[in-house]
């Protein structure tokens, strides 16, 4: 199936006294790259969420957030007792090398770093709800890169469409080339010669036909839009398959364009290199 190497989703759910939220975001990339940004007390999951989305995406630069929010309703406060009985007894050395004590309050101690602490986490029991909520929000992202490679499926079938009709034109056009290039030399070699030399025209047109001879490229260019419409059928990944058959349908369009004799010849191998820039642009894009 064709999949967008570009997508955004987000996820967000009650998890304990915290809101947590997932956001995925991605853009086009050559391989799989993921960056993890998490807060420090989901730190230890890192490498299972890196897992989870190895296993889901194939290619692109996958930037995923965690973000994690607590309650308002959570009340009371955890207390680092000996953070506390380090600062009072400290206090109480330094008072006495005062002359006049000061006194001070308990909030003043509260408001000391490193007094008030987090509750220990449950490691397995935020994993068990963390993973699940990186599911969903992976599910809705992999929707939304397989709604976007549908879009593309259909602009690159429209194009080879446009391609295949494009190189009927030219195998049909080639002939009345040809014949009017006879007719241009024949009446050129009658102006200048006096006794001209049919045979030898005649070799010479053979030649040039060889030389201007474009049913290769034509044959080529349809494998090649051939292959591409197979590989858009294709459950597996295609990205990196189209990226390679962008190229040789470039080449062949080149080559058709080099060996143009008229101008409507010349018209179709733009028209085709056109077409080509315009699918190789939305390959750019597909996983």
């Amino acid at each position: 199936m064709i999949k967008s190497m570009t997508a955004y989703a987000v996820k967000e759910a009650e998890i304990g006294t915290m809101t947590v939220s997932c956001e995925l975001r991605s853009v086009n990339h050559r391989y799989l790259d993921i960056i993890v940004k998490l807060p420090e007390r989901l730190r230890f999951i890192e490498a299972p969420v890196r897992t989870v989305i190895t296993e889901t995406i194939n290619r692109g630069k996958i930037e995923c957030s965690l973000v994690c929010k607590q309650a308002k309703y959570q009340v009371g406060l955890c207390i680092n007792h000996e953070t506390v009985n380090a600062l009072l007894a400290a206090t109480q050395e330094i008072e006495r090398l005062m002359p006049a004590p000061l006194s001070f309050s308990a909030l003043e101690i509260l408001a000391f770093p490193g007094v008030q602490q987090e509750a220990a986490l449950d490691h397995d029991a935020l994993y068990d709800d963390v993973i699940p909520l990186l599911r969903q929000a992976l599910a809705d992202f992999v929707s939304v890169r397989e709604r976007e490679g549908a879009q593309l499926k259909q602009l690159i079938e429209d194009r080879c469409q446009k391609i295949q009709a494009h190189s009927r034109a030219a195998a049909l056009r080639m002939p009345q080339v040809l014949a009017a290039i006879r007719s241009k030399l024949k009446d050129r070699m009658v102006e200048l010669v006096a006794q001209p030399d049919f045979d030898r025209l005649e070799q010479e047109l053979v030649f040039l036909a060889q030389k201007l001879d474009v049913a290769e490229e034509l044959d080529r260019l349809d494998t090649h839009v051939t292959e591409v419409l197979r590989v858009l059928a294709q459950p597996e990944p295609a990205g990196r398959r189209l990226d390679f058959l962008m190229q040789e349908l470039n080449r062949e369009a080149n080559t058709l364009g080099s060996k143009s004799a008229d101008k409507e010849m010349t018209q179709i191998a733009i028209e085709l290199k056109v077409l080509i820039e315009q699918m190789r642009e939305q390959v750019q894009n597909i996983e």
